[in-house]
């Protein structure tokens, strides 16, 4: 099996192994002068971290650095903690991106069940998400003195399951505000209820590109075309697809020119088995059953895509939230390295190189088994014969798989 690798596999495995072919363009940092913890180094014991759930911190990293085989592995030398401590505010995590940007581009799109391999458009899913911080982080002030957090705004190839750029601010921070002053052309944005402003949908619309977004059940809108339904349509769930003018008098006019919404029912599986949840009723705890039916009210600009395929391109964000969970819960991004800002970013940075490494060396969508098997093969317990087997056998799957 081990000899079906390929070329491009073993070298995305030297990357693996040694950071520093990928990272060596960091070395020459105009911060490192004189530096005996250069940039690329740094960002090496970074990796090395989310690699080894056995270390928990920076003082585990610069002990890491006094291990003669993690030297020569990484191509690092022996560094202290306050080096580690002080390279968090030192170096420029802007230098970074580029490295995402060159990985995601490397990715191809993974085998779908549909015909959105062929779109037009990227299928971009934005969202934010929250990282709990400590105490002594004033500039990630949240609710108040208890509550702080840094808030991860990402943006998602949905078809490439691949992270392509992310931004940190505090957990204030407005996500429409920050995706506009990001938005680009040729893209179709895939956005929940919390984008739903229609001077925001305007902005996507004056950039050269689309949207697909979450509407309140209870959005004003004029009906200006009523379209029939195909068979497709009543079996993915809708219930009416209609051109329309959207907003109250007050605000028609915050969106240029007429817009499609969908409305989906579907059920929710988890509540026909019996899921419940706490309620209070007249200070008495009692448990009702969650109603298993939902309707979602979905809006998009694209009048030329059947109705089916926007309520699927609008299930598909859900893949971003899948993300989030890999990585807080897997990749283990919940614990800061840092205080800063600046340290943080680069951390974060860091964990999207590392998942990027993964997907591409893999060709699927990081799991939960291979990210285990390849920490095993970095504290030396599984071979690289073993983990080429595991990386082996799931392109053998994905072959096979309808």
């Amino acid at each position: 099996m081990c000899n079906e690798i390929r070329e491009n596999d073993i070298q995305k495995l030297s990357i693996l192994r040694s950071f520093k072919p990928l990272l060596e363009g960091l070395h020459s940092h105009a911060d490192c002068f004189n530096r005996k913890l250069h940039y690329d180094e740094y960002v090496s014991l970074i990796l090395l971290y989310f690699f080894n759930p056995t270390f928990t911190g920076l003082r585990s990293l610069q002990q890491a650095s006094t291990i003669e085989n993690v030297r020569q592995k990484l191509g690092i030398k022996q560094t202290s903690l306050g080096s580690l401590s002080e390279a968090s505010n030192v170096f420029d995590p802007a230098l970074l991106r580029p490295i995402i940007s060159e990985l995601a581009q490397e990715a191809y799109p993974l085998k779908s069940k549909c015909c959105l391999n062929n779109f037009d458009m990227s299928l971009i899913a934005v969202d934010g998400t929250l990282l709990k911080a400590l105490p002594k982080m004033l500039w990630a002030l949240w609710i108040n003195n208890d509550h702080r957090a840094v808030k991860m705004h990402l943006e998602f190839d949905i078809l490439k399951s691949v992270p392509l750029q992310a931004q940190l601010t505090d957990a204030n921070a407005n996500e429409r505000t920050n995706l506009a002053s990001n938005l680009t052309s040729g893209k179709l944005y895939v956005l929940d209820a919390g984008y739903r402003e229609y001077k925001f949908l305007e902005k996507i619309i004056q950039k050269s590109s689309s949207f697909v977004v979450r509407l309140q059940d209870n959005t004003s809108y004029k009906i200006i075309k009523e379209h029939v339904l195909t068979e497709s349509d009543r079996k993915a769930g809708l219930k009416f697809d209609r051109t329309v003018l959207l907003g109250s008098k007050q605000k028609c006019n915050d969106i240029s020119k007429p817009l499609r919404i969908i409305q989906i029912h579907y059920y929710d599986e988890r509540a026909l088995y019996g899921y419940k949840r706490k309620a209070r009723v007249s200070s008495k705890k009692t448990f009702r059953t969650r109603s298993p039916e939902h309707t979602l009210l979905i809006a998009t600009d694209r009048m030329d895509l059947p109705a089916e395929l926007i309520a699927l391109i609008y299930r598909y964000r859900w893949q971003i939230e899948l993300f989030f969970r890999w990585f807080k819960r897997i990749l283990g991004c919940q614990h800061l390295l840092a205080l800063s800002k600046n340290g943080i970013t680069i951390q974060v940075y860091s964990a999207l190189i590392a998942s990027l490494l993964i997907r591409l060396w893999t060709g699927r969508k990081p799991t939960k088994r291979t990210f285990e098997m390849i920490c095993l093969y970095f504290q030396g317990w599984a071979t690289l014969d073993e983990l080429l087997k595991h990386i082996e056998k799931l392109k053998l799957e994905k072959k096979k798989s309808p």
